[in-house]
């Protein structure tokens, strides 16, 4: 649950996982009261003892948040393990539970019993269509999508994504949240599968996956194309606008690259099935010589995330000169 700083509107995080941590940071950045809710009181104690440790971090690293301490921010941060409690005068919920169709629709028909009629529910489901999520309940038009990317702390963007009977006051007051917290919401005119990050991403990934089945490239050496070469010019500019500024505008590289884009496109093969000893290959590549052990990937998303950080300090001081 999220309340602003002398002010009685209030917020929730419906689940303790990474997601919902994550999320909890970024309110609390923000200076408003978090109530993270989960069945299991021990995971809430637990999501919040993992809270102030990663804030404690980022203010020795220079990269906490917000304008509060962290003694001010995990003073806002609080947990519950009864749901009607927790969503007691909530104005905005943020639903974090696992990627189950099953497990979400019964939690939204939950928080449909409980919540006030101003009350937002969101999601933070990363390619669920609010359609099968939203119909039905009593509240659907204050229900959105708000699709994270993980971890929301360290990457701002957000997409918001509407039922068709969500109201434009949801839309609105939700991408005003967001931009408060500082994140960097942009709107979904209507569903579609796998919103739009998840649909680039997919692309990229089969992609990928094709040069590496066909022998063209390492699956390392592929990631080092991302890493080194378009995720350097993404990072600050879109592929649109990339495309736009390497010829003399948009039309302009149409009409200089467009047939070679097309010719290429033509060769791409179909969607992977992504199993098998592609997989495997992949998946031995980037483990590499080290033991396959969560310590390992604890590390590598510890580092990414330190990565994350100082990248978002770079954009917005780049941003403010």
């Amino acid at each position: 649950m999220l309340e602003k700083k002398r002010r009685s509107r209030a917020h929730d995080v419906i689940s303790s996982g990474l997601i919902g941590r994550s999320w909890a940071m970024v309110f609390a950045s923000g200076g408003f009261r978090v109530k993270l809710y989960d069945i299991v009181q021990q995971q809430v104690s637990t999501a919040i003892e993992d809270i102030r440790k990663q804030m404690e971090e980022l203010k020795k690293s220079g990269m906490l948040r917000g304008n509060l301490s962290v003694e001010e921010q995990m003073a806002l941060v609080s947990g519950c393990s009864d749901l009607k409690l927790a969503v007691d005068g909530a104005m905005f919920i943020q639903e974090c539970v696992p990627e189950s169709l099953e497990l979400k629709l019964k939690i939204f028909a939950e928080l449909d019993l409980h919540v006030n009629d101003a009350a937002i529910i969101s999601s933070s489901t990363s390619c669920l269509s609010p359609t099968k999520m939203f119909n039905g309940l009593q509240h659907v038009k204050n229900c959105i999508v708000a699709h994270p990317v993980n971890p929301p702390y360290y990457v701002p963007l957000v997409e918001l994504v509407p039922h068709p009977e969500t109201e434009t006051a949801t839309i609105e007051r939700t991408y005003a949240l967001m931009k408060k917290i500082g994140q960097s919401p942009v709107k979904l005119m209507k569903e579609t599968d796998g919103f739009v990050l998840n649909r680039l991403q997919y692309a990229v990934i089969s992609e990928a996956w094709r040069l590496v089945k066909d022998g063209v490239i390492s699956p390392r050496d592929v990631d080092l194309v991302m890493s080194e070469g378009l995720g350097m010019r993404y990072a600050f500019q879109g592929p649109l606008e990339t495309a736009h500024i390497n010829a003399e505008g948009f039309k302009s590289y149409c009409e200089r690259y467009g047939e070679g884009i097309h010719r290429v496109l033509t060769t791409f093969g179909p969607v992977p099935e992504f199993s098998g000893d592609v997989a495997e290959k992949i998946d031995q590549a980037l483990w590499g010589d080290l033991p396959a052990t969560p310590d390992q990937l604890d590390a590598k998303r510890e580092w990414r995330n330190t990565c994350l950080s100082h990248l978002a300090k770079l954009k917005k001081d780049m941003k403010n000169n």
